[in-house]
């Protein structure tokens, strides 16, 4: 199937339509120094709630032995049922006392390893949220996505498929240096569809973009990302930008430098 076949552009993120500095020199840091404030003005909040929630399930499934043991540090097993009822006070208050602290420190050991942990990344868009509508974050691009989005939206769709959170992805085209690249973009995704190396996710998506996996073209700079999407039956491209790491090989993935020879 040609390029002009393809019904969705399907696009990773990060060293893909976005330098890899963006997200580890300057969303990164934003997000650590900021978590435990946001943590603690935020329980009130049901959908932070939630993301706790979730991220006390992925502790209770995590198999590296060096992570930090939040139950040693005084860690409520029930916070979250407390959290999750609007009376209980004291839950809240033991949350703060006891918790607050471990649950931060988790939190930085999972940035420090790039874990893709899903309740992470929604905290992470959580806080990003306000640094872009303040003007404090902007959305950095390479110069080759305002015109790559434009033409292919003209005949197809474009998408994103990225393991950050899809709060996340809106905020950086939303808030891009080109303005708002959103009207070109007709859906997100993120690992609540399925991780970027389960073949499985790829399929998930054509489905909800309501087209065959083979008019899908997905491009990435990780082989290993490109390697399930075309088990699924997926067209790939590896995308090769100045400052990725290099790729030695390719693994019969076509490389393209720009967009605009696609």
């Amino acid at each position: 199937m040609s390029n002009t076949e393809s019904r969705v552009y399907l696009l990773d993120v990060e060293g893909t339509v976005a330098p890899i500095s963006l997200v580890s020199e300057v969303l990164f840091p934003y997000a650590r120094r900021r978590m435990a404030n946001f943590l603690a003005d935020g329980l009130t909040d049901s959908s932070v709630v939630a993301d706790l929630a979730l991220l006390v399930e992925e502790y209770r499934t995590e198999k590296d032995p060096d992570v930090p043991g939040l139950s040693t540090h005084g860690f409520p097993e029930s916070f979250v049922s407390d959290l999750a009822s609007e009376t209980s006070r004291e839950g809240k208050e033991k949350f703060r006392a006891a918790a607050l602290q471990c649950v931060v420190v988790y939190l930085h050991w999972l940035m420090d390893r790039d874990r893709k942990s899903t309740a992470l990344k929604s905290l992470q868009g959580k806080i990003w949220k306000s640094g872009f509508e303040s003007g404090e974050l902007k959305g950095t691009l390479f110069p080759d996505v305002p015109e790559a989005f434009a033409r292919w939206a003209s005949h197809a769709q474009v998408a994103i498929y990225s393991s950050g959170s899809v709060e996340a992805q809106r905020l950086l085209f939303r808030y891009s240096i080109f303005g708002d690249m959103t009207p070109r973009i007709a859906g997100y995704f993120d690992t609540r569809t399925g991780h970027k190396q389960d073949s499985d996710s790829y399929t998930a998506i054509a489905a909800a973009m309501k087209v065959e996996p083979g008019e899908v073209l997905f491009f990435s700079d990780v082989v290993r990302e490109l390697d399930p999407a075309r088990e699924a039956g997926c067209q790939t491209r590896l995308v090769v930008r100045e400052d990725n790491a290099p790729v030695d090989d390719a693994n019969g993935h076509a490389v393209v430098e720009s967009f605009s020879v696609v």
